[in-house]
């Protein structure tokens, strides 16, 4: 269903990028936009491995450094099949964890020191395969290509403000109030594309718990974590969050709350908590 929820999204996110390039800029305008707004998320999809890793301090360890939490993630990635991926620990309080890395052959996973002091192995082994989940489904590369439609799609409504702004679009008999018509069309179509990308993030999330907890060989593995570290993220918050790499995380690091729920990347804990619970192995 969430794979199905995911291809759909991506489909509206294409449509909405093609209407709205036809109707403000034309084939030129959606392809300039486009190629911009690709040509960030390229880098973005070769880089952020290194960038995000270099944000958090994260410092690589072996199998001589770490040798439970190597030897788990180890025996995880050989039962999903995957390729050994490199490991971090980022030195913070607050727990949490992410998996970053453009394919399975060029990933990292990386646990906080809040999480492996809170958790015990049976949970790290759901938060650790609910990563490997995301590498497996390279869900780094379907968000890098939700940006850039995103990116693509905001790109040409703020051109679109800032020609009916500017540009002029006559005085009222030849059409003028038309400026209105063009800046609530682009400011709607801006915060649907921000909502679809959202939407799609929060599916991949409810993929990779299943994931998880099937790698993991048990749901409550990744169930009782997810609690755990909910509630401490809480009270031990993550210092110096770029909002950007938000998303990345298994627990939301950022405060949230009102409206801003709407934007939310992660869906929530409780949901997340009762369909892991709900499942049967």
């Amino acid at each position: 269903m969430n794979q199905a929820k995911t291809f759909f999204l991506m489909a509206v996110l294409t449509i909405l990028f093609v209407w709205l390039g036809s109707l403000f800029g034309g084939r030129t305008g959606a392809l300039v936009a486009f190629i911009i707004a690709a040509g960030m998320n390229f880098f973005s999809y070769w880089y952020s491995d290194k960038l995000v890793l270099s944000m958090y301090k994260a410092q690589p360890v072996t199998e001589a450094d770490a040798p439970e939490l190597y030897n788990l993630v180890r025996g995880l990635a050989q039962r999903a099949e995957l390729p050994m991926p490199k490991v971090y620990i980022i030195p913070n309080d607050s727990p949490n964890a992410f998996a970053t890395g453009r394919n399975p052959s060029h990933a990292a996973v990386a646990v906080t020191t809040g999480a492996l002091n809170l958790l015990t192995m049976e949970e790290l082994s759901g938060v650790l395969g609910h990563e490997l989940t995301h590498i497996k489904h390279r869900d780094i590369l379907i968000g890098t290509i939700a940006a850039t439609f995103a990116g693509a799609i905001s790109f040409l409504a703020s051109m679109a403000r800032f020609g009916a702004i500017f540009g002029g679009f006559g005085d009222d008999d030849e059409g003028g109030g038309n400026i209105f018509v063009v800046l609530i069309v682009s400011i709607v179509a801006s915060l649907a594309a921000l909502l679809i990308q959202m939407a799609i993030s929060r599916s991949r999330e409810y993929l990779a718990d299943e994931g998880g907890a099937r790698i993991s060989g048990n749901p409550r593995y990744l169930a009782n974590a997810l609690k755990k570290l909910d509630a401490y993220a809480k009270r031990i918050p993550f210092q110096s969050v770029n909002p950007s790499t938000s998303h990345m995380f298994i627990v939301n690091p950022l405060k949230s709350g009102g409206i801003a729920g709407l934007f939310q990347t992660h869906p929530p804990i409780e949901e997340r908590v009762r369909r892991l619970e709900g499942m049967t192995m």
